[in-house]
């Protein structure tokens, strides 16, 4: 086989990766072994072994200890809906979806005070080190892990407030629309940017997925006349959904 100037793995791979999405090698067959593709490509062992990193490290395929490596099964991405979408009620997006249809999200949250880092100061307008409350979500559906999410609101501003914990008092888990203009701040715009990398192993742990499945990362600030008022990081597996947006036309 002639590989041309693309290295031969790559190639390689490539090919593998076309019979996969093709359902020549469907979900849950065994990749062939190294000695089978060193054979049917002509290539060395270590371009055999780079071709099945390449797919593993694209999630497309699994090891199995003891047996072998697999194609895994291919999920169907599923909706997130994300600003612009502006549900009645003051609830969040997620939690609206859940009253309107046949959802079956649940979600667990913790909330603790800590130190702003350099990135969360920057982000929130603040000093590095000044107090901030971070609050940690997990949103399930079906009882399936399927997003995290982390938020900071500097204390200096919802400090000793009926809202400084999000999850409790009389507006808490309504959103940060509803909660801030509870204390008279009103937020009047919100910006987020999508991005993608690796998950980490701790994210991975809790979402499922091995080393090297790719999450979207939604980075999230909510502004009161241009004064932030909230940040978060909101990580999503990028093989099981899509982030949708509703934005309303003016």
């Amino acid at each position: 086989m002639t590989f041309g100037e693309q290295p031969a793995y790559l190639r390689v791979a490539g090919d593998l990766r076309q019979k996969i999405v093709d359902g020549q090698l469907p979900p849950h067959t065994r990749l062939p072994s190294q000695a089978r593709i060193r054979q049917e490509y002509g290539v060395s062992d270590t371009v055999a072994l780079e071709a099945r990193k390449v797919l593993m490290a694209e999630g497309l395929v699994e090891g199995r200890s003891g047996s072998g490596t697999y194609v895994r099964e291919r999920p169907v991405p599923r909706r997130i809906s994300r600003s612009g979408y502006r549900p009645t009620g003051g609830a969040t997006p997620f939690r609206q979806e859940q009253a309107d249809g046949e959802g079956r999200g649940t979600w667990e949250s913790s909330s603790e005070q800590s130190e702003a880092s350099v990135a969360v100061a920057e982000r929130l307008g603040i000093e590095p080190g000044e107090r901030v409350m971070c609050t940690r979500y997990l949103y399930r559906e079906g009882g399936e892990a399927m997003m995290l999410s982390m938020s900071w609101e500097p204390l200096a501003l919802t400090g000793r407030t009926p809202v400084m914990l999000p999850e409790e008092g009389p507006v808490g888990g309504m959103g940060v629309v509803e909660r801030m203009r509870a204390i008279d701040v009103i937020v009047d715009n919100v910006t987020e940017e999508v991005g993608a990398r690796p998950g980490l192993a701790e994210e991975l742990l809790v979402l499922g997925g091995v080393p090297g499945h790719v999450v979207l990362v939604v980075q999230r600030t909510f502004y009161a006349s241009g004064r932030p008022v909230e940040t978060a990081d909101v990580v999503i597996p990028a093989d099981r959904y899509r982030v949708a947006y509703h934005l309303p036309v003016k």
